[in-house]
């Protein structure tokens, strides 16, 4: 059987470029787009590739990179450009093939196997909606051509901007066993962390550990990763569609002041739980588990989660979920900058079984009940017509 032909395509500085088109006379500056400092958001979102010569990073705070390059120009974000400029990327994708699977914004993998006839070869293909995207939206991409959405991903992080490249059967351990394993999809911090522990610096060193060692230090995604590195990712590409499920839902907020105390932590996370459950209820999912996200003054930042065997779309039990879960974790040594709230482990049924954190089953079925209710009216007469009186 044929190799299947994978493309990623990544939109370079996407944020920084899309302003950039809006903003001509700074193209030959160094330009970082960031979010708003009055509003504690001051941390840089996106820079274009003379920003990024003077060592600018993404995420780092406005004063870091304002220290490396004085003349670094400040643009907020405007994100309803970026989001008509990633669907025309996706209309010109469509031109190619009718399987996309977007990874982000500015992300998506193809699957053109099936047409090569039209098209040519991947490289082919690549070269096409490379050359397409910068004369039709005036912005560049790069691509990566391989037999598996891993590889294709590395790929496209190889050349930038404006690039392709190829990752086959033949090449693929020449070119990415020397890369650094934090360079393999999925491979966070921690993983990484972990991972060097037992000397795995590249990603070819992970091929040579046996299964059990990768099993014991990262359970069933250690074994992943190593079939990831093999070459071994059979993944397909999945088009999204409205029925899809999501797998999280989650939501956070950087406040004008610092959170200081546990109430308004609550205050916070109920908030959060009631648009988050209209989003569950809209999916017809239910939430097996909390996450929460803190970020300290300090900007250090810090998850915690926790499953549970019972599950919940409801506003109220999801918040004291995630409630319990911070205070179990955090005792305000600090001040929060921001704080976030996500429903995990979601299930498309409803489950039963955690009784003692809200009380008794009749509290419970009641508290379900009324948040129906709530559902349906705001369904009906607007998200503004029922509104929580006081935070319990």
């Amino acid at each position: 059987m044929a190799d299947r032909i994978i493309l990623h395509c990544d939109l370079n500085n996407f944020f920084a470029s899309v302003s950039l088109l809006f903003n001509p006379t700074l193209k030959d500056m160094p330009v970082a787009v960031c979010g708003d400092k009055e509003n504690r958001h001051g941390i840089v979102l996106a820079k274009n590739e003379i920003a990024k010569r003077y060592g600018v990073k993404t995420a780092e705070a406005i004063f870091e990179a304002k220290r490396k390059c004085h003349d670094l120009v400040l643009l907020p974000p405007i994100y309803s450009k970026y989001e008509e400029y990633s669907k025309k990327a996706q209309e010109i994708y469509r031109r190619f093939t009718d399987m996309i699977e977007p990874f982000g914004i500015d992300e998506c993998w193809l699957d053109v196997t099936g047409s090569t006839v039209l098209f040519g070869d991947g490289e082919d293909i690549a070269h096409k909606i490379k050359e397409t995207i910068k004369k039709e939206l005036g912005i560049t991409a790069s691509v990566g051509v391989s037999f598996n959405k891993v590889f294709a991903k590395l790929g496209s992080d190889m050349k930038k901007p404006d690039g392709v490249t190829v990752i086959s059967r033949e090449n693929f351990k020449e070119k990415i066993w020397g890369m650094p394993i934090s360079d393999l999809l999925f491979v966070g911090n921690k993983t990484c962390e972990k991972l060097r522990s037992i000397g795995v610096k590249t990603i070819g060193d992970i091929t040579y550990c046996d299964d059990e060692s990768l099993k014991k230090l990262l359970g069933k995604n250690g074994l992943e990763l190593k079939h990831y590195a093999l070459g071994e990712d059979r993944s397909p590409v999945l088009t999204p569609t409205k029925e899809d499920k999501p797998k999280s839902v989650g939501k956070s907020v950087t406040s004008g002041k610092d959170f200081t105390t546990n109430e308004e932590v609550w205050r916070a996370f109920l908030s959060f739980a009631e648009t988050l459950c209209e989003t569950l209820k809209e999916k017809g999912v239910y939430a097996g588990g909390v996450q929460v996200h803190i970020r300290t003054a300090s900007l250090k930042v810090t998850e915690f989660s926790r499953n549970f065997s019972d599950t919940t779309n409801c506003a109220l039990p999801l918040a004291k979920r995630g409630f319990k879960l911070f205070c179990e974790n955090y005792t305000f040594g600090e001040p929060l900058r921001s704080v976030g709230l996500r429903a995990i482990n979601l299930k498309t049924e409803k489950l039963g079984g955690q009784l003692d954190l809200f009380g008794n089953t009749e509290n419970d079925e009641k508290t379900e009940q009324v948040d129906r209710s709530v559902y349906s009216v705001r369904q009906k007469f607007g998200k503004e017509s029922v509104k929580r009186g006081r935070n319990i």
